[in-house]
């Protein structure tokens, strides 16, 4: 009798022994399977991150602007083509960044606000990019590296009445850029018929002019 129950014990205690074995090893799958499922997971997100940086960089890149080429505006008074002090401050400082000793190119073009006539608006366009290319000269840049155009109303860019628009069109804008090649001695000026300024302002119709 006091073996059986010994025996009966005996098989107790081994069961229980092999529930806790299998308990503790499904702990431990369980961490391991864990673990295991985090770190693919990261392996995963830092994959995306790496394949995204690319593409991020690449919407990024702006193309840089070429060297030796840069813009400028000044502005002129209402029926005015005399260089105002803050023009001339420009154009100083403009020149004052051309290394003259290389060729250049100034264009030079001529613009006015949408009031009077557009054939006299023209001629003031021209009269007014003419002040700017005698300053120029006398700055340093040679007459034959300014290249004059004459737009005129027609390159307005604003078109409503106030003061600030009207402003805004009554401008010249000059691009200086530097050439590889030499200028040639000579070159024809676009435009140029001369003339008396004064003569420009005072006989002209309504209007900038």
């Amino acid at each position: 009798m006091a073996n059986t129950q010994q025996q009966t014990g005996g098989s107790g205690s081994a069961r229980e022994l092999a529930i806790l074995v299998g308990i503790l090893l499904m702990v431990v799958a369980g961490a391991i399977a864990t673990y295991w499922i985090h770190a693919r997971g990261v392996e995963v997100e830092a994959a995306s991150v790496v394949a995204v940086k690319p593409a991020k960089a690449a919407r990024a890149m702006v193309p840089a602007p070429p060297a030796g080429v840069f813009h400028t505006d000044v502005y002129f008074d209402f029926k005015s083509t005399r260089l105002r002090a803050d023009a001339v401050k420009v154009l100083q400082e403009a020149t004052g960044s051309m290394d003259l000793t290389t060729a250049w190119v100034v264009l030079v073009q001529g613009h006015t606000d949408r009031q009077g006539p557009a054939e006299y608006n023209k001629t003031l366009a021209q009269k007014r990019a003419e002040s700017v290319r005698q300053f120029l000269v006398e700055l340093g840049v040679p007459e034959a590296s300014i290249k004059l155009v004459t737009i005129g109303s027609d390159g307005a860019l604003c078109d409503d009445l106030s003061a600030e628009c009207q402003q805004i069109n009554r401008r010249v804008h000059l691009e200086f850029r530097k050439l590889a090649a030499s200028i040639p001695a000579t070159a024809p000026v676009a435009g140029a018929k001369g003339g008396d300024q004064a003569q420009a302002d005072a006989a002209s119709p309504a209007g900038d002019r």
